[in-house]
C-alpha cells in the first residue's frame, strides 16, 4: 500500500561517546522508520533525499517506508546470503586457523539473525549445518546429507536482512552474542574479541559492496571485555620441577610403548629452548647444529599447528606454515644449551627421524598431534606433582614450558632484546607478558633505593630515629 501522507523528522542525535544521528519519518498510520547514520552529512543526505521525493509528489510504500526512487537504495540481500560470500572471499588467501575463527563467528551470528519461521531444526542439527557446510568452501561436487540439506534450506528462508543490522539495537544483539561460545558457555576475553573483529571485517566488506551505508558496529557503544595479556606467574616452573616433569614424561604409556620416551625431547625444547609447540612438532634433523660438546642452535623455519582437515584444504590435520609474527620463508635462529643438546642426540638415536627429517614423530612417522602431547602432558603433571599442585594452574598447559623458560631467561638477567629474539616476540610484548613472572624485582629495587639514599635496607629505624 502506498501513501502521499508522508512526514519526515528533524535528524536526532545520539549522544554516544561515538555520536551518531537518526532520520526517522511516518508514512500514513504506520510506525515510524528510522535511519541511523555515522556522521551528519550521511543523515542529512538521507533526509535531503526523502524530502525532495515529497516536493515531487512520490508515493510511500507503507511496508518499506521508501518511494519509488529511493527502493532499489534499500538492500535486499538476506545476512545468511552475504555471510556465505564473505566466506568465499576469505576462505582462498584464509590461514586454516583464521577460516575456522570465521566460520565459528558467521555460525554464531546467523542463529543470531533467523526469523521465527515454522520447522526450525534442531538446535545441534542447525549448528552442523552452518558450521560443517554452509560456511565451508567444499568442492563442487560434494553434496550435503539431507537433514543438513533441509536445515540450510530453512535458514535460507528465515534468515533477516543484511539491512537488519542498520538498526543498533539489532547490532548490540549480535554483538553481546559473541560472549558466549556456540553451546553456550561463557567465552574467553580473547575470544571474543577475535570474533568482534571477524563482525567488524565482514560488515567492512558489506559496505565495500554497496550493501550498507556505513559499518553498524560503529554505531554502538560496545566494548568488548579487556584481554589479560600478563602471563599468570602461577603456571610458571622452577628449574627442580621442570625437571621432575620432564623425568616423568618418559614414565608415560611404559618402556616399551615408548608414548612418553618420544616426546621427553619435544617438551625440552619448549623448556630449554623456549620454542612455541607448533614450531617444536616441526623440528627437522636438517635444522638443528648438535655438537659432542657445548652449546648447540636450532633454524626455525616451519610451524606445524593442529588445526583440522576442514580447515587446510590439504586433506592434512597439521598445517604447514612460516613463523609467527614473521615474513614467510624467515627464519630464526635459537642457541640451545649443552643438556638440550644432549637430549636431542640421545633422542635422534633411540628414535630415529621421520621420512622428511622430522625429530618428532608419531609410531607411524606422522605429525605428532596436539591432543597425543596434551594427554602425555596431563599424566606426567599427576606422576610429577602433589595432588594440590596438579588441580592448579602450574604447568597445565605445555605452553607454560615456554613461559617458563622465558621467564626464567629474563630472571637471570639475560639483556630482554636477546630473549625476544631468541623467543620470536617484541621487547616489548615479551615485557608486558611477562613483568609479573620476574622474580626478585621488588627486592632489588628497594635495596638500589636504600643505597640511593644512604641506608641499610636490612634493619628498620628504632624508635625516635630521625627523616
Amino acid at each position: 500500500m502506498k501513501s502521499h501522507d508522508v512526514r519526515v523528522w528533524g535528524i536526532r542525535k545520539r549522544p554516544y561517546k561515538t555520536p551518531s544521528y537518526d532520520v526517522r519519518w511516518k508514512v500514513a498510520d504506520t510506525p515510524p522508520f528510522s535511519e541511523t547514520f555515522r556522521t551528519k552529512a550521511l543523515a542529512d543526505n538521507f533526509r535531503a533525499k526523502l524530502l525532495g521525493a515529497v516536493q515531487k509528489g512520490e508515493a510511500f510504500d507503507s511496508e518499506t517506508g521508501l518511494p519509488d526512487s529511493m527502493a532499489t537504495a534499500k538492500p535486499s540481500l538476506t545476512w545468511y546470503d552475504f555471510a556465505r560470500s564473505y566466506i568465499a572471499m576469505k576462505w582462498p588467501h584464509a590461514a586454516p586457523n583464521s577460516r575456522d575463527s570465521t566460520n565459528e563467528t558467521m555460525t554464531l551470528v546467523t542463529t543470531q539473525l533467523l526469523a521465527d519461521r515454522p520447522g526450525r531444526p534442531a538446535d545441534d542439527v542447525l549448528r552442523r549445518a552452518l558450521r560443517g557446510w554452509a560456511f565451508v568452501v567444499h568442492a563442487p561436487d560434494e553434496e550435503p546429507p539431507t537433514d543438513v540439506a533441509n536445515a540450510l534450506r530453512w535458514v535460507a528462508k528465515a534468515s533477516l536482512p543484511l539491512a537488519t543490522l542498520k538498526n543498533p539495537a539489532d547490532i548490540r544483539r549480535v554483538l553481546d552474542s559473541l560472549k558466549l561460545t556456540l553451546s553456550g558457555a561463557p567465552a574467553a576475553a580473547e575470544t571474543v574479541r577475535r570474533k568482534r573483529a571477524v563482525v567488524f571485517n565482514a560488515l567492512a566488506y558489506a559496505v565495500e559492496l554497496g550493501e550498507l551505508p556505513e559499518n553498524p558496529v560503529t554505531l554502538v557503544k560496545w566494548k568488548p571485555p579487556k584481554v589479560t595479556k600478563e602471563v599468570d606467574r602461577r603456571v610458571v616452573v622452577n628449574p627442580r620441577q621442570a625437571g621432575e616433569l620432564l623425568a616423568a614424561v618418559s614414565y608415560v604409556g611404559g618402556y616399551r610403548r615408548a608414548r612418553g620416551r618420544r616426546l621427553v625431547a619435544l617438551f625440552a625444547c619448549m623448556y630449554f629452548g623456549g620454542l612455541r609447540p607448533a614450531e617444536a612438532v616441526a623440528l627437522r634433523r636438517q635444522d638443528c647444529a648438535l655438537p659432542d660438546t657445548g652449546w648447540g642452535s636450532l633454524i626455525l623455519e616451519k610451524s606445524r599447528p593442529t588445526v583440522g582437515k576442514r580447515w587446510t584444504g590439504t586433506g592434512e590435520v597439521h598445517d604447514s606454515r612460516g613463523l609467527k609474527n614473521r615474513a614467510a620463508n624467515e627464519t630464526r635462529i635459537v642457541p640451545i644449551p649443552p643438556r638440550l643438546v644432549r637430549m636431542l642426540l640421545a633422542h635422534i638415536k633411540t628414535f630415529g627421524t621421520a621420512k622428511d627429517g622430522r625429530l618428532f614423530a608419531n609410531e607411524r612417522g606422522g605429525v605428532v598431534a596436539s591432543t597425543t602431547y596434551w594427554r602425555v602432558w596431563d599424566e606426567a603433571r599427576h606422576l610429577a606433582l602433589t595432588p594440590e599442585q596438579a588441580a592448579s594452574p602450574l604447568a597445565a598447559r605445555p605452553y607454560d614450558l615456554r613461559h617458563a623458560a622465558l621467564s626464567s631467561w629474563l630472571n637471570a638477567g639475560v639483556d630482554p632484546t636477546e630473549v625476544a629474539e631468541r623467543a620470536g616476540n617484541s621487547v616489548e610484548v615479551l615485557l608486558s607478558r611477562y613483568a609479573k613472572c620476574l622474580d626478585g624485582r621488588q627486592d632489588v629495587a628497594n635495596r638500589r633505593i636504600a643505597e640511593l639514599l644512604g641506608e641499610d635496607d636490612g634493619q628498620e629505624d628504632g624508635p625516635g630515629a630521625g627523616p
